[in-house]
């Protein structure tokens, strides 16, 4: 028998889940291998990987920005850009002409905090987004947002007792970080019944309650657009938030990486913290993050993103530095979809018709299938769903019968985890319980994609599955 045991491990290690990459994604994997052999006897030809925001995902099939794809292309093997003059746009060659004179070869490592030019472009990018200076000192490229996310609350939390205030319902990551680095989650909870909405005084009500049992709450974590709610926060409780935070003396975690996910753009825009830090004079800490896995890019694969520090001393951000630099540098490639994020063509360049085609077409897509979604599935008994004005997802209410209650609780699993594991059975859609993401006791939910095309067919077997599933267990 081997001494190395999960027991002789840092037990923090198995404390930790991520929902959306948990049981029920494993088990559509292996059915995703079971379809390929002859004779499966699967009730379902193919596999829907409902489950995670991965627009390129086979199967799902976003066709990326061809301006990025041609600029990555032709920084891959420089040769092209003599070679290809004749196949490529010249803005595309000038972008990688000019990039390779500040990188060189992607094979070698960049700075560590990424390459000083394309945080130069960042800082522009904010401060054309915000109306106020960034500075790209204080800006980190990262392999996507979750590695930046990672890195600042591991180094917040310097007791058993520090915690970080995070929506319920949040993204897995933020629980997952938490408990591999052993800090404490101190939920706040979204109000569904005001469209998810984010409510100050429960806030502060959270805060209140870890304080009187001993915990240090250290920061409060902000997903806006959020996940996998979609909802926006509007700037009276964005300005409230900021306040919240100085009279707590909180750090502030932006998660802006859904800012280009709106699909009622004039009822419900995105406005980001920086702009409001600024304009409010705050003295709070922020950390903002993006990345260029999400909006209309969706280039998840390459792990690109960045977080923005502002409020922040040298001292903290040489500190950061040095924890960036034990990791050498952010990907290369990433690095470049993000300049590319941040830079877009413009109009007049060679590629912008395509690139505004492109990005048109799949904010347009994004936006009909939400609606649509949403529709549906509140036309269904023992379903409520809110119509998400952002990010990539859905977030339904079940209102299950007891019998399917009971059978789960047997199960030994939540209600809505138990819902999930039957639907991919019988259905071959790959969905999140809303248990992975939290919620309030007694209820049910679970979070589904907007991304898949097809969408009548796509939400035809969700309807079909739902009733039949509720008529198994006595709800119709």
């Amino acid at each position: 028998m081997t001494h190395l045991t999960p027991q002789s491990l840092n037990q923090h290690v198995l404390k930790v889940e991520y929902a959306v990459r948990g049981e029920i994604a494993i088990k559509a994997e292996e059915y995703r291998d079971k379809l390929k052999t002859p004779g499966h006897g699967l009730p379902f030809d193919s596999v829907v990987t409902a489950n995670i925001g991965n627009p390129q995902q086979k199967g799902l099939d976003q066709n990326p920005l061809t301006f990025t794809r041609q600029v990555a292309a032709l920084l891959e093997y420089p040769p092209l850009m003599d070679l290809g003059k004749d196949i490529f746009p010249k803005d595309a060659i000038a972008r990688a002409r000019e990039l390779y004179a500040e990188i060189g070869s992607l094979g070698a490592y960049s700075h560590s905090q990424g390459v000083p030019f394309i945080r130069k472009n960042v800082a522009n990018f904010i401060a054309e987004r915000d109306g106020h200076p960034s500075n790209p000192n204080h800006i980190f490229l990262t392999a996507g947002a979750s590695a930046g996310v990672s890195l600042i609350i591991s180094m917040l939390l310097s007791s058993p007792k520090s915690g970080v205030l995070i929506p319920i319902p949040q993204y897995p990551l933020y629980t997952a970080t938490l408990a591999q680095h052993g800090g404490v989650p101190i939920p706040y909870y979204l109000d569904e019944g005001a469209g998810w909405a984010t409510l100050p005084i429960d806030i502060e009500r959270s805060l209140d309650k870890a304080i009187s049992e001993g915990v240090e709450p250290k920061a409060l974590v902000v997903i806006n657009p959020g996940n996998p709610t979609g909802a926006l926060l509007d700037e009276k409780t964005m300005k409230d938030v900021l306040h919240l935070c100085e009279r707590y003396k909180l750090t502030l975690m932006a998660d802006e990486v859904y800012q280009d996910n709106l699909h009622q753009r004039d009822k419900y825009p995105f406005t980001s913290f920086k702009r409001l830090l600024r304009e409010e004079k705050s003295i709070v800490p922020l950390f903002s993050f993006h990345s260029i896995s999400k909006g209309v890019s969706g280039e998840c694969g390459r792990r690109g993103g960045y977080f923005e520090c502002a409020n922040v001393s040298d001292e903290i951000l040489a500190l950061i530095y040095k924890m960036v630099s034990v990791g050498l540098c952010p990907p290369l490639s990433g690095q470049i979809g993000v300049d590319c994020l941040v830079r877009p063509p413009k109009e007049g360049d060679e590629s912008y018709a395509q690139w505004k085609k492109e990005t048109d077409s799949i904010h347009e897509a994004l936006a009909s299938r939400t609606k649509v979604m949403a529709e549906r599935l509140n036309a269904l008994p023992g379903v409520s769903c809110v119509d998400s004005p952002g990010a990539l997802y859905l977030f339904p209410r079940l209102d299950l019968p007891p019998a399917a209650v009971e059978a789960a609780h047997k199960a030994g699993k939540a209600p809505d985890h138990f819902y999930a594991v039957a639907l991919l059975d019988e259905t071959g859609i790959c969905a999140v319980p809303g248990s992975g993401f939290g919620q309030k006791e007694g209820e049910a939910h679970y979070r589904l994609t907007c991304l898949c095309d097809g969408v009548d067919e796509y939400v035809g077997k969700l309807e079909r599955f739902h009733l039949s599933f509720m008529k198994k267990y006595g709800g119709l």
